[in-house]
């Protein structure tokens, strides 16, 4: 496979890391530390920030990826938090609050942005930009239109990276399990000139075999796999103590399989996996000659970046320059099954019992990004002096060229469709932050986008006219914050935000006309309160909120062709609370709970979608009228159902979302411990889609994990087993309801051996 050699030299150089020599500091006992996040845009102590924000350690992410996992493995790790894929290991789709976007297109629009090192990754495929040698994730929740512009009234996922050192560290882990599920991260920082100039290297090479057979074909093992590798380099330069520059480069490389779609998982009338689900068997009969079959799936990409900084006393300015580029295709079976004996039922008397060849007519379907170039400029003024108002002011630039192919292989197949999408936004923003007494606070923010994307078809089936759609907004949040103890502050929190006007054109390919979205605007209120009690034994946070959308853009996929509309809803509207804590039990026992409740809701009257068109599932909405449905000869062939969906909830909202870590650590030696840890979720009711079915949705999903081992040198060297999914569950994550009753589950139980070492 592509990449092979280059993937095992870099396994060779994280090897050595792994067996560097070197010491490590211990963790302090007592009371917990403290946690310092740039949520805006300045270090701050997480509990003195207005903003709803949970954090997750570069070392906690660590073990949640050890077995090979994507970014989809942070979902209900942090309350609020969902993150699902149809797409395999490559465009994810984020959900904060309960609100997303479930469009599986490439051109995909969402209202939640994933910020790397100050640097927005826009497109879906960016947004699956390997974790490895993080220092923290922050999730902020709730819009972020002041410092971080549109496209985020849901909030935001932001990684920083680990920073080069002019101090010489670094660290390496193995991990190895069964189906030969293989992960190795290390980095290396230091000095190149002393106190001058400084690099780091860092890497992540990801494989597991192939492992679902595909009986249809009789080819064991043939697909499921995965291989991919990552790095980065940073060369951070400081000739003077006012002026720093940080050159940043990426790469990615990924080849595997993407989603595995399962048919007819779901009986009529359950949400319940029937016999036709066997996590290591699919009946996969599409396949073509040039671009295989089994789901082939491959992207790669690289990207740049340059953070300059000077500092003239009373302010810094700060300039980041950013480039990112990206490629690659993936392959369904969409339908997930084969034409047999039981296929071509009759759509007027659907089958009470289905079969996994219970298919109506087979497709296979690639979609694809030829390129896709990003940039993105942001200069911006902050304030540095000491004293009651802290300040900052700023330009944003954002301009993105995206060109995608879909190729359709239903019978017969159709000519490839290729489309073109650019956006061209710019921002003014500002914010301020004033301590009106030693205890209260008052922050204020207010930002001016104007919003500018293009739709032409380079390639298309039928005449295709060009689609412009443009927008201006100003969005704002105020924040109070209120010290009525030494350790505990209240908040609260009012937010605008906005997501621009989108464009949806992949049904082109499938002799369909585009679709455009106006902007959907965001009202967010929220109240929180963060303590630390018992002797900083105990952090508690909570907060609860509530948030309106006006004309909400909303995705409707699926259906007879497996469309993609887009469309505004008058309104939408969520509320709940969340609360997380940290503890420490003794100095040996620590842990983390986090719980969310969120109450979603639709509100239009005129909302009607078609529900799935094989007519096997069981709608729970009203049917407000029904469509006949023609052949090309005038022969009738269906009658297509449209519900009303007002009143629904937000699709892929879990109701409620519980996470709960425990750690213990036994000393047994000087320098040495036992340690045991593990990690567990718990999901409420998930619709997977708009309208609501007894088939389409998920209920009390969870999933475990555990790690435990030895820890040498006060933490230097660790020896460890692990295993994630250690309950082996199978958990429906979402489904596709245009054929069948098809549906795609979770990864399945790994468990191995893991080393590492680290050195400073």
């Amino acid at each position: 496979m592509r990449g092979y050699f280059r993937s095992y030299a870099s396994l060779a150089a994280l090897t050595a890391m792994a067996l560097a020599p070197g010491g490590a500091q211990a963790q302090e006992s007592g009371g917990l530390e403290e946690i310092f996040i740039t949520a805006q845009r300045r270090t701050e102590n997480l509990q003195e920030v207005p903003i709803t924000v949970n954090t997750l350690s570069g070392e906690s992410m660590r073990d949640i990826f050890v077995a090979g996992e994507d970014i989809r493995a942070l979902s209900a790790r942090i309350p609020s938090l969902n993150i699902e894929s149809s797409n395999g290991r490559v465009a994810p789709r984020f959900y904060i609050r309960g609100l997303g976007n479930t469009d599986f297109d490439l051109a995909a629009s969402q209202p939640v942005s994933v910020i790397v090192d100050d640097v927005v990754l826009e497109n879906v495929v960016l947004k699956s930009t390997p974790i490895f040698d993080v220092d923290r994730v922050e999730v902020l929740k709730g819009p972020q239109g002041t410092l971080f512009g549109r496209n985020t009234p849901a909030g935001i996922v932001k990684f920083d990276t680990r920073r080069p050192t002019m101090e010489p560290e670094g660290y390496g882990t193995v991990s190895y399990g069964n189906r030969n599920t293989f992960t190795a991260e290390g980095a290396f920082s230091g000095p190149l000139v002393e106190d001058k100039v400084a690099m780091r290297i860092s890497g992540l090479i990801q494989r597991r075999d192939d492992y679902i057979d595909n009986a249809f074909t009789g080819e064991e093992n043939a697909l499921g796999g995965f291989r991919e590798f990552a790095t980065r380099i940073q060369l951070l330069l400081k000739p003077t103590d006012e002026f720093e520059a940080l050159a940043r480069f990426h790469y990615r490389d990924l080849e595997g399989t993407s989603a595995v779609f399962r048919a007819n998982i779901f009986t009529p009338g359950s949400n319940d996996l029937n016999a036709n689900f066997d996590r290591e068997t699919v009946f996969f009969d599409a396949g073509n000659d040039d671009l295989g079959m089994n789901n082939p799936q491959a992207y790669d990409g690289w990207g740049a970046n340059l953070q300059l900084t000077y500092d003239f006393g009373f302010a810094s300015l700060i300039s980041i320059s950013a480039f990112e580029t990206t490629q690659g295709s993936s392959l369904g079976d969409i339908d997930g099954g084969f034409v047999g004996e039981n296929s071509f039922f009759d759509p007027f008397n659907p089958p009470t019992e289905v079969f996994p060849d219970t298919i109506a007519f087979p497709s296979q379907t690639r979609d694809g990004i030829d390129d896709l170039d990003q940039f993105t400029q942001e200069i911006r003024l902050a304030s540095n002096q000491d004293g009651p108002l802290n300040w900052q002011v700023g330009f944003f630039y954002f301009d993105s060229d995206l060109q995608t192919t879909t190729d359709v292989f239903f019978f017969p197949p159709v000519p490839r469709t290729t489309l073109r999408q650019t956006n061209e936004s710019w921002a003014l923003f500002g914010q301020a932050a004033y301590d009106v007494t030693d205890l209260l606070t008052v922050t204020a923010g207010i930002r001016y986008t104007e919003d500018d994307k293009s739709f032409s078809g380079v390639a298309t089936n039928f005449p295709v006219d060009d689609i412009d759609v443009s927008d201006e907004k100003v969005t704002w949040d105020v924040a109070l914050n209120y010290q009525v103890a030494e350790t505990v502050n209240l908040y609260t929190r009012v937010a605008r935000g906005f997501r621009a006007p989108t464009i949806q054109a992949r049904d082109v390919a499938f002799f369909g006309a585009p679709s455009a979205a106006d902007s959907e605007t965001v009202i967010s209120f929220e109240v929180g309160a963060k303590t630390e009690l018992f002797d900083n034994r105990l952090r508690l946070n909570v907060a609860g909120f509530y948030y309106e959308i006006k004309d909400q853009q909303l995705t409707a996929a699926g259906g007879g062709g497996n469309f993609i509309r887009l469309l505004n809803a008058d309104k939408g509207v969520g509320f709940g609370f969340e609360a997380d804590a940290t503890f420490v039990f003794t100095e040996n026992f620590t842990g983390t709970v986090g719980f969310s409740w969120v109450d979603t809701e639709l509100q239009d009257d005129d909302l009607e979608l078609q529900v799935c068109d094989s007519d096997l599932c069981t709608p729970l909405d009203p049917i407000v009228r029904l469509e006949d449905e023609f052949d090309f000869d005038g022969n009738l062939v269906d009658v297509n159902r449209f519900v009303s969906v007002d009143g629904n909830p937000f699709p892929q909202a879990p109701e409620y979302t519980l996470y709960v870590t425990l750690n213990y650590e036994q000393p047994i030696s000087d320098g040495g411990a036992l340690f045991a840890q593990t990690d567990w979720f718990l999901q409420g009711r998930t619709n997977f889609f708009l309208y609501e079915s007894e088939e389409y949705f998920s209920n009390n999903t969870f999933e475990g994990g555990l790690k435990a081992g030895y820890r040498h040198n006060d933490g230097q060297y660790e020896f460890a087993f692990f295993a994630r999914n250690i309950t082996d569950e199978d958990n429906a994550k979402g489904g596709i309801d245009f054929n069948n009753l098809t549906g795609f589950v979770n990864e399945p139980r790994t468990f191995g051996l893991q080393f590492t070492a680290q050195f400073n």
